[in-house]
Order: C-alpha cells, then structure tokens, then sequence
C-alpha cells in the first residue's frame, strides 16, 4: 500500500513541477506526475483534491496561470509563472559580506555556530573571490579537540538548568596554562564578541569567567543534579575587571578593500598612501587601523585567518600570538604534505607505475 504523502509536501511537489515544466500541464499529467494525486479514490476526489490545493497556492502568493492550447483540446494547462516568482539574484559587495561574516563569529561559540558556518560556506561559494576572501574571520587557526563548540554549549545549558558541576580542560589567556577545571556552571554571557561561563571555581572556591574558545575536550557532568544553589545576583563589572590587564589595542595593517568584518570592529588611523606615522616602504599601500581586543589569543584568532591581508605592528604580544597561529598552521600544511607525497621507489619509480 503506497504511503500517504504529506499535503505540505505534495504542494511543494505540485510548485516545483509547474515552475521547472517546459510546457502547461494538464490535469490528467499532475495526477500522474506529482507524488500525492495519484492515490486520490476517484476523479472527483482528485478535482476537489487540486482544486483546494489551487486555492491554497493562490493564497501563498504563488502565481499559479492557466491556458488553453490545441495540443490539449479542451484541457486547461497550468503553470507557475517563475518570472513573478523566483526571487532577484542577491549581490552582496565586500563590506555586506562582511558583516554576514562578524555576526556569524557572534555565533562561533554557540549553538548556531554549525549553521552559521554553512551559510558562509554557501556566500564563499558564490561570492566574487576578492568578497570571499573578508570570510577568513570565521576560520580557525586552532583546533578546539576535535569536539564542536556547539556542543559544549548545549552540555552547559543543560548543567546550569539542572544545576549540575562540570569539569573541562581550560588554556588560561594571561599564561597560556592549560588545567583542569571543576565549575558550578550559573549562567552564560556574551562579551566582546565572545561566549563566557560563569561559574563557581570549586578549585579556587571562587567566582570564575570561563571563555568557551578557550576550552579544549569534553565539558563532562560531575556530581549529581541539584549539588549547588546559584547566587541571586552577580557582580559581572569586579569580575572582569580583573581582566583588564589582558585587554588593549592592537594597531594593524591592512590591505585596502579586504577584511571587511576586522574593520567594522576597528577604528581607521591612517589611510592607505596618507602621511604621517602609516607604513613606509612595501606597508605603504596599506590602511592603519586600530584594534580593541580582550586578550593576546582572542586577537591572534581573530586576525590570523586574514593572512598576508592583516599584519599586525603592535603590541609585540598579539603579533607573537599571530605567529604563533601561522607558523602551526604552516607545520600542519607540511606534515599533510609530507603525508601525501609519493613515495619514490628505488630506481626513480613511483610504485604502481613501473
């Protein structure tokens, strides 16, 4: 017995074949033709069938046309007319793109962040290549453990809701020191584009601002639901003034017309070609703009993607931090080299091909 298909997707069916058909389509080839008419008992439960179906269309918006031709004798042929239909191209020049590019970082950290990945993927697709190279903001120098933030995000919705201690691997920004951390998770904040954990530091009987970026592996429960009790308010300001020895600006040097998403977060200094204390010799025909930033590792994974687009001129910490990125990048692209490469049998033959 054929299964029953949905109504949303037989009008969905019922559109794509009148908007993709070369000619009108009777009634007899939309019964025979589109998944969901065929099965109706009678032809009178096919013509009330299509007829709703009709009306639904039409109240959608959907410009459903009809005609009568010879080839059909006194049949009606119908289809969609896609020039009232089809959306515009969309064209989106490098700043727009750009900004696609930074409200998806705002997401790099959260659930969505998988989602917002694909849809970059699509804009680079179809961008011109001087627009797609802006998207590098997005991409990561770092690995993150082989585990998707996305998921530790929803591990510490579902601890803070059923008030459950976590433990995970966290890379301290003043020091780079990696430890293991036992936290009440209480809530989950956004600040200077990025996701933080806030929680109570079981090891240091304290309360902690943990950045989900800098967590590596697994967020594991610990302990059973209902352990611990968040505090009714949070002072936030205290909390993270304790970081703001980490906080700065960076000063950086980029080509005009490219990292569109880095300069929406900067402020121009020196325009490209002007006077003054921009760039001389081969930095000249680069734009001076400054960068406010939270840590040393925040901006390096900010601007590393970029590439020779970006160079950073200060502070010397951020501009390490940046090399630092580039150069593991570089290794990996030789070990996967390495790996690859064909392996020459003695006498100057590559295996397989003697």
């Amino acid at each position: 017995m054929t299964a029953r298909v949905d109504p949303a997707e037989r009008l969905l069916d019922l559109v794509i074949a009148l908007a993709n058909t070369r000619r009108w389509m009777t009634k007899a080839e939309i019964r025979e033709k589109v998944a969901g008419y065929g099965d109706s008992a009678s032809p009178e439960a096919f013509e009330r069938l299509f007829e709703r179906d009709k009306e639904t269309l039409r109240r959608l918006g959907v410009p459903l046309t009809t005609s009568t031709h010879a080839v059909h004798g006194d049949d009606i042929g119908y289809r969609v007319a896609t020039g009232g239909y089809a959306l515009p191209s969309v064209e989106l020049d490098p700043a727009e793109i750009g900004v696609l590019s930074l409200a998806a970082q705002v997401w790099e950290d959260a659930a969505l962040g998988a989602a917002a990945r694909r849809g970059l993927t699509k804009l680079r697709a179809v961008a011109e290549s001087s627009a797609a190279e802006d998207l590098g903001v997005v991409l990561r120098l770092a690995g993150q453990g082989g585990v998707e933030t996305e998921d530790r995000f929803e591990v510490l919705l579902a601890a803070i809701d059923t008030r459950q201690a976590v433990s995970f691997t966290y890379r301290a920004a003043s020091t780079g020191e990696t430890t293991k951390r036992q936290v009440e998770p209480w809530r989950l904040i956004t600040r200077a584009h990025a996701w933080y954990l806030i929680g109570g530091d079981r090891d240091r009987d304290a309360a902690r601002a943990f950045r989900l970026s800098r967590i590596s592996g697994r967020i594991r429960t610990v302990g059973e639901p209902g352990a611990f009790t968040p505090p009714e308010s949070l002072d936030l300001a205290d909390m993270f003034a304790a970081r703001s020895g980490e906080q700065g600006t960076a000063r950086v040097a980029i080509l005009p017309g490219r990292a569109s998403a880095l300069r929406s977060r900067s402020q121009l200094v020196q325009p490209a070609g002007a006077t003054g204390d921009a760039p001389s010799g081969p930095l000249a025909d680069r734009d001076v703009l400054e960068l406010p930033f939270e840590d040393a590792e925040s901006a390096a994974a900010t601007i590393a993607p970029y590439g020779p687009a970006v160079l950073v001129l200060g502070p010397e910490r951020v501009r390490e931090a940046v090399l630092r990125r580039l150069r593991a990048a570089a290794a990996l692209d030789r070990d996967t080299a390495a790996e690859w490469a064909p392996v020459v049998a003695p006498g100057g033959e590559e295996p397989g091909h003697g």
